[in-house]
């Protein structure tokens, strides 16, 4: 089975590292395979950056994504660019308190929102809300385990950073169990 995701937000949002995370979680971990194309603006922060994750249980013979089946946006201008190429029937996965779902969603689409900057920024770091968003989209879509992913963003975080990533990625997790067993009815 082959899943299509987009994560896309703005350069400084750590939107490159959080595919790479969920790739290598996919593919180091829990032993399927899985490609990542990375794209992103001219300047390091503040432009756009988006990465392609395509997960398989075969391998994967072309890496692009057009209509991802997992769209994960951290910014307006990544929701209004991508959310057109979302399937119908998707999964949306969006920071709410910077991103508004519209009428411009494809029928069908699933969209679960975490307030991920202010969940990182509880933590004291703002940085780390793209880990909080590893940790709510393995919670929201199963599509990694949980054992996978932690293990994915202990491997790939600096070193000395460890503690608080796993506090994010916990953060996100949680938030996003609660979430689908219904405790939270934050879903657009």
């Amino acid at each position: 089975m082959r899943t299509e995701i987009r994560v896309g937000g703005l350069g400084g949002q750590g939107v490159i590292l959080c595919g790479m995370i969920i790739g290598k979680a996919a593919s180091i971990f829990d032993g399927k395979h899985a490609t990542l194309i990375q794209a992103f603006g001219p300047e390091a922060r503040g432009s756009a950056a988006s990465a392609q994750v395509t997960l398989s249980d075969e391998p994967i013979g072309y890496p692009y994504v057009r209509r991802p089946d997992v769209l994960v946006v951290m910014s307006p201008d990544a929701y209004s660019t991508f959310v057109p190429t979302l399937k119908e029937g998707g999964t949306l996965l969006y920071e709410s308190e910077l991103v508004r779902p519209d009428d411009a969603l494809p029928a069908g689409v699933k969209a679960l929102g975490v307030p991920a900057t202010r969940l990182a920024e509880e933590l004291g770091r703002r940085l780390v809300m793209n880990i909080v968003m590893v940790g709510f989209f393995a919670a929201t879509t199963k599509l990694v385990s949980y054992e996978a992913a932690k293990k994915a963003v202990l491997d790939s975080v600096p070193r000395g950073t460890e503690e608080l990533n796993l506090k994010a990625f916990e953060a996100g997790f949680n938030y996003g169990q609660k979430l689908v067993s219904g405790e939270d009815s934050r879903v657009a």
